[in-house]
């Protein structure tokens, strides 16, 4: 019999703590396995990874997994892990969608878009392998696209403006956040606040002029969520992506194929 009618009142005071637990197909001990984890103190990192996974999940099923995903949370240790943990295991896609909404900012946007920007210049092939090698390595050949909304912020913000300047691809979405003026110099105060001054930004070195601030960065295909169908669990500005990355996958140009082995007999 259940001695709880809600199991996560036995959880309470259990965040971060090692607690064991026992599992069983049947509601009783006998035969039971043992198990230790250390329960959370938030469940929103568990609703975003599910997110993300159903991203992918979506846009692989759409493509017929010729396309990848990536979301990038924000431009700092974290984002750029992420970036790492789902861009190398999809070198091999044709195209790549990268999530850059609520994006919350930092300071790496300029090591993801070398990586995305990234040519061959030389194709390389080993015994024993039909893999073709890139020089340089990590190549992510085909079309790309990159989603915003309001929430990109900061070194959010800076990444989409690259990637446009960078010519990887059209932005998807909504007009991004509009500040990236970095601070520095903070005072504390003895209540525990403080103060910070606005100690440096970005301009375009094309046109000289300043860039970003109190505007955000405009997107190329304008589309808003419906909050509605967004709650059903419809991402308009996800299906829009992909539709764009299919279409232009019709002019991708695949890496050449490793030529025939050489006849070096005859001269």
């Amino acid at each position: 019999t259940n001695s709880v009618n809600d199991m996560y009142k036995l959880l309470i005071g259990k965040a971060n703590v090692p607690t064991e637990l026992s599992l069983n197909s049947k509601p009783q001990l006998t035969g039971a396995r043992k198990i230790v984890i250390s329960p959370l103190a938030e469940e929103y990192s568990l609703y975003h990874y599910n997110w993300i996974q159903d991203n992918i999940k979506k846009v692989d099923k759409a493509t017929n997994g010729k396309v990848g995903y990536i979301y990038i949370p924000d431009m700092g240790p974290e984002g750029l892990n992420e970036f790492s943990r789902y861009f190398y295991p999809q070198l091999d896609k044709e195209g790549l969608i990268i999530d850059d909404r609520a994006n919350g900012g930092g300071n790496v946007s300029p090591m993801i878009l070398e990586r995305l920007s990234r040519e061959p210049y030389r194709l390389t092939m080993r015994r024993g392998s039909s893999l073709i090698g890139t020089v340089p390595d990590a190549v992510q050949v085909g079309p790309k696209v990159c989603l915003i909304n309001k929430y990109s912020a900061s070194d959010g913000d800076l990444f989409p403006w690259g990637f446009r300047a960078l010519g990887l691809g059209k932005l998807i979405g909504t007009r991004t956040w509009g500040g990236i003026i970095g601070i520095s110099g903070p005072l504390p105060y003895m209540d525990g606040t403080d103060i910070r001054v606005p100690f440096f930004t970005s301009y375009d070195p094309k046109t000289g002029n300043w860039i970003i601030e109190n505007h955000g960065v405009d997107p190329d295909i304008l589309i808003d969520n419906d909050p509605i169908k967004e709650w059903n669990g419809e991402d308009q500005q996800l299906d829009r992506a992909i539709e764009e990355v299919m279409k232009q996958l019709k002019d991708r140009k695949p890496l050449a194929p490793v030529p025939a082995p050489r006849d070096w007999s005859h001269k």
